[in-house]
Order: structure tokens, then C-alpha cells, then sequence
């Protein structure tokens, strides 16, 4: 189709002796003539695809028409340079092969760049909503731009080589040898690497989760990147950990399945304390915590008689794991005002020595 197009307007132009005469003036037409082209494709074929996208439901068509337009259209313009060059007599031989090698590889290049922008300029929130509301992973969303982005680089590199007419064997071979020793010299964060990609497939925890190391470290995962992953402590301490290690440790998360964290409080009661009573207590003050959920509903349960107290043990679900210190300190505070305000004894050891 492109080479009919071709051979029609070069003989349309052949119509006029002046063009005829002086090819280069001819060459300007054609290119001015492209350029037209694509300022009539932007001012009516644009605009109308603009408003059908406007009347449909969905984002993307906005999304990919805003995007097609500035490549298209110079795409078009380029394309109109490589047709001028193709016009007899031919350039000289160095033109002729400068000129087109440049127009395709700019051609490349104008796509590159829009296709990066866009990746880079696309949040977490606008993804969702280009693909009809549904909740894309925070980590599998960044792993995709990084990975992709890498991609789109060396695909465009390796096109224009081709362009150009590298020979792209040795080029090979060398990144052979190259890869191997980068391979040695970067062991530990090709396993980081790695270790990311196994972080991102197995998805053991994710941003925003409460984790626990092996070490004993606990905090909120704040980032998961390619080479390491890092948590945010409750002393607000920010701790980066490599993901060849987070890879081979147990780590355990403490907002999944479920995104509430369990709590047991364990209390003690005198003996002759009214058990039941106790219980209502104990039900009462979680009850009354607006950070306790109702399902699964909070339980009392009766562990042991110990030496000197009835220890029961209080049962229930919080929202955020992150309020697990602070409501903890509030319960306590608590079910101590209503043992208070109630009578109930809180006995503590005691040891009655007799002297004789």
C-alpha cells in the first residue's frame, strides 16, 4: 500500500515541469505535503477518535489515543522524508544512506520515548482505573515498568544496530564473554535480582504489610524493589534488606491471610472472684474498643489455676497490626478500671515467712 501511494504521488507531481526540473525542490514538496497530511490526520481523525472514546465507559481508549498522537504523527513526517529520498535520480551515496538510517532510527527513537514516558507517568491509581477498576498489586505493577522499561531499551537499541547494518554476531559473542564476567563480578546482586523476582512470584508479603524476620525485626514493608526490600520499624527505623536474603528466611507476615492480627491477654483473678462475672468483664471492654472486630467476635477463655490466681486469657482480632502495641497498653488500662470499679482482686505473689 505504501508503494502505491508512492508511485502515485511521484507521478501527480511529475505533472509540474518546475518539480521536474529541480528534484530537491520536489523532495521539499513531498515532505511538506506528509507533513500536511498528518496536520489533517490531527485536526479531523484525531478529534473525531477523541470524541467516540469520549462517549465509551472505558479509560483505555483515552488513555491510547493521547498516546498514539504525538508518535503518529511525526512517524508520518519521517515517512514522508524516506519517500523523498526513494525519488529519482537518487541522492549520492553517502546522503542516501544518512538520511533514510536516520529517519528510521529517529522513527524508533519517537516511539521509544513515548512508550517510556507513558510507563513512567502511569501511577498505581491510573492503571486500575485503564483497566476497568480492578486492583492491580502494588509490586507487580513496579516490577512490570522496571522490567519493561529495560526491555524497550535494549529492543530499541538492537533495531537501530540493525538499521545501520551492524553485524551483530561478535557483538554477541563479546556479550557473551562480557555477561560471564559481569556474572562473577556481580554475583551477589544478580541473587538479589533473583531473589526479587522469587519475592514477586511467591508473594509472601507485599507494601504496606506487617512482617517478622528471623532475626526478631518487625515492622511495615514501606518497599519492595528489585534488589532489596525495606520495612519501617515502630521506632521508625528503616531497615534494607536484600532480597537474596529475604528469599531463604522464614518471614513472617502478620496481616495475611487476613489483614486484622490476633492479640491474647492473659489475666489473673483472685480465687473466690465470681468467674462469671469476670468473663462479662473481659467481653465487656473488648466490646467497647472501637478498634476490635466483631467477626471473628472476641473470646474469654480459662487456662489454668495457678498457684495463687484463676488465669483466664482474653481473645480477640484488631483492625491495623499496626495498632497492636497501642491497644494492647489501652485493654489493659481498661479491663485494670473495671476489675477496679468491680472489686475484683488482681492477687500478685506473696510469701509469708515465720519466724521462730
Amino acid at each position: 500500500m505504501d508503494l502505491v501511494l508512492f508511485t502515485k504521488l511521484h507521478a501527480y507531481l511529475n505533472g509540474f515541469p518546475l518539480l521536474r526540473e529541480y528534484d530537491l525542490l520536489e523532495r521539499l514538496v513531498v515532505v511538506v505535503i506528509y507533513a500536511l497530511l498528518a496536520k489533517i490526520i490531527d485536526l479531523f481523525l484525531m478529534r473525531a477518535l477523541r470524541g467516540i472514546a469520549k462517549r465509551t465507559r472505558m479509560h483505555f481508549d483515552d488513555f491510547f489515543i493521547n498516546f498514539l498522537h504525538a508518535p503518529f504523527l511525526t512517524t508520518v513526517v519521517l515517512i514522508g522524508v524516506l519517500h523523498a529520498c526513494a525519488i529519482e535520480p537518487h541522492l549520492p551515496q553517502i546522503y542516501n544512506v544518512i538520511i533514510p538510517g536516520l529517519s528510521k532510527s529517529l522513527i524508533l527513537v519517537v516511539w521509544w520515548f513515548a512508550l517510556s514516558t507513558s510507563l513512567s507517568k502511569t501511577s498505581l491509581a491510573e492503571a486500575n482505573r485503564l483497566f476497568g477498576g480492578k486492583d492491580i498489586d502494588p509490586d507487580i505493577f513496579l516490577l512490570f515498568k522496571n522490567v519493561s522499561r529495560i526491555i524497550l531499551l535494549l529492543f530499541t537499541i538492537l533495531w537501530i544496530l540493525l538499521i545501520w547494518k551492524v553485524n551483530l554476531a561478535p557483538l554477541f559473542a563479546s556479550a557473551g564473554i562480557i555477561g560471564i564476567a559481569i556474572a562473577l563480578a556481580a554475583k551477589d546482586t544478580l541473587a538479589n535480582f533473583f531473589g526479587g523476582i522469587s519475592v514477586f512470584m511467591d508473594r509472601a508479603y507485599k507494601v504496606g504489610e506487617y512482617i517478622i524476620l528471623d532475626s526478631g525485626e518487625r515492622g511495615e514493608v514501606v518497599e519492595v524493589g528489585i534488589r532489596s526490600t525495606k520495612i519501617q520499624t515502630r521506632d521508625d527505623v528503616l531497615i534494607t534488606i536484600p532480597n537474596s536474603l529475604m528469599a531463604n528466611s522464614k518471614v513472617i507476615n502478620e496481616s495475611a491471610p487476613q489483614p486484622r492480627f490476633r492479640i491474647r491477654l492473659d489475666i489473673g483473678v483472685a480465687y473466690g472472684s465470681d468467674l462469671d462475672h469476670v468473663e462479662d468483664l473481659l467481653l465487656q471492654v473488648a466490646n467497647e474498643n472501637n478498634q476490635v472486630v466483631r467477626q471473628p467476635s472476641p473470646r474469654v477463655r480459662l487456662r489454668m489455676f495457678a498457684d495463687s490466681s484463676v488465669n483466664f486469657q482474653l481473645l480477640l482480632w484488631i483492625r491495623d497490626p499496626r495498632e497492636k502495641g497501642r491497644q494492647t497498653h489501652l485493654l489493659l488500662k481498661e479491663i485494670y478500671k473495671a476489675f477496679y470499679a468491680n472489686e475484683i482482686s488482681i492477687p500478685f505473689p506473696q510469701r509469708v515467712i515465720h519466724m521462730k
